[in-house]
């Protein structure tokens, strides 16, 4: 990894958080209780739900897409093994 940035943590973290509170969407809670039963941390879990998230912020800013919510589920159900592939 090259710089790293709390602030950018903290607002994917809050992204995560905030997706899960309003269950919006309902795969992200979805996965948070996959990744615990499979015996990750609450905390390695939403990390592991903000790398898919990341991937989508990438390709919105970087690649001038739109999300791709179908992307964003292959990438939750991948976890923790993920692809930033297209």
């Amino acid at each position: 990894m090259e710089d790293y940035n709390p602030y950018l943590e903290q607002a994917i973290t809050e992204i995560v958080q905030k997706q899960i509170d309003d269950n919006n969407s309902p795969e992200t809670r979805k996965t948070l209780s996959r990744l615990l039963n499979e015996g990750f941390s609450e905390e390695e879990a939403k990390k592991l739900i903000g790398s898919a998230v990341v991937i989508e912020i990438y390709e919105i800013l970087k690649n001038e897409k739109e999300f791709n919510l179908g992307r964003f589920i292959r990438n939750l159900d991948n976890l923790p093994n993920i692809s930033d592939d297209k």
